[in-house]
């Protein structure tokens, strides 16, 4: 049985923090990168390439690369051969995201009661998942999620008759809807199947495969690259100003559900893909 204590782990959720703030993961950077090389509109070109230098003076320069520093989400795999010691996982990951929110000067983003919006004044608590899986590991992933794309996200019960005709309409309407609000050029994370929240569920954690990282199935594949053609074509473009590049990728997963229901969640990420992780 493998032993991690709570101060290893806030140690790393504190790191985490600050480099999605700082470091966009390099597959985002070769996206910029051939976009500009693609992009058809001049003045999407010129924006494609503003965004790839602010994100180039973050790195650098070690500051945030955008106002929003996002609201911290965890996807955690936890090993059965792994046993946390010294305190709780949830307390140790909330305590990473005050210390690197402190550390990194990350703006305070969380509020404490929704209706009564008074922050917290340290950007915790943070949203953790935690799936247990085989060994003896423990897997930190972190998304920063900024309010922008999050707020054009959406998600719908659709009847089974809807088809795949209709999975494709809602889909391809939200980010239509989402259009400048979500930051382009975005990476659409979609859900299928499941139930109401398992499909949003699933439709976030898509978002952690990189750039051009197909579904290990075909069919699902296929689909991803047609959407992205397609969301392409709609001629949003980067930061809504006209162009070819409306996303840079299009990420799909499936889950089996009821006989009666047709779930589908559409997941938006900005330009801002701030996901990392660590493995202990």
């Amino acid at each position: 049985m493998k032993e991690i204590s709570v101060e290893q782990i806030t140690e790393q959720v504190a790191n985490l923090c600050k480099l999605a703030s700082y470091d966009l993961n390099d597959d985002m950077l070769q996206a910029f990168e051939a976009s500009i090389g693609k992009e058809k509109s001049p003045v999407g070109k010129d924006v494609l390439q503003q965004l790839l230098d602010n994100a180039e003076i973050a790195k650098r320069e070690r500051m945030p690369m955008c106002q929003d520093t996002g609201l911290s989400v965890f996807y955690i795999e936890l090993g059965y051969d792994c046993r946390i010691i010294g305190g709780s996982l949830y307390d140790a990951i909330h305590e990473g995201v005050r210390i690197g929110s402190d550390e990194g000067l990350l703006r305070h983003s969380v509020v404490t009661d929704p209706l009564e919006r008074k922050n917290s004044g340290d950007n915790a608590p943070a949203v953790i998942h935690v799936e247990m899986t085989d060994g003896d590991s423990l897997r930190i992933r972190l998304s920063a999620k900024g309010g922008g794309s999050e707020n054009m996200s959406r998600m719908a019960m659709l009847k089974p008759s809807d088809g795949f005709e209709g999975v494709e309409k809602f889909v391809l309407d939200t980010v239509e809807l989402a259009g400048p609000n979500a930051c382009p050029p975005m990476i659409v994370g979609v859900g299928i199947g499941g139930n109401f929240e398992q499909v949003a569920y699933i439709a976030k954690k898509s978002l952690f495969r990189h750039v051009g990282e197909r579904n290990l199935n075909e069919r699902i594949a296929n689909i991803e690259l047609d959407w992205l053609g397609k969301c392409n074509r709609l001629g949003i473009g980067p930061q809504g100003m006209g162009g070819t590049t409306t996303a840079f990728d299009v990420k799909v997963e499936v889950k089996p559900c009821h006989i009666a229901s047709l779930p589908v969640a559409v997941n938006i990420q900005c330009h801002a893909s701030r996901h990392k992780e660590v493995t202990i």
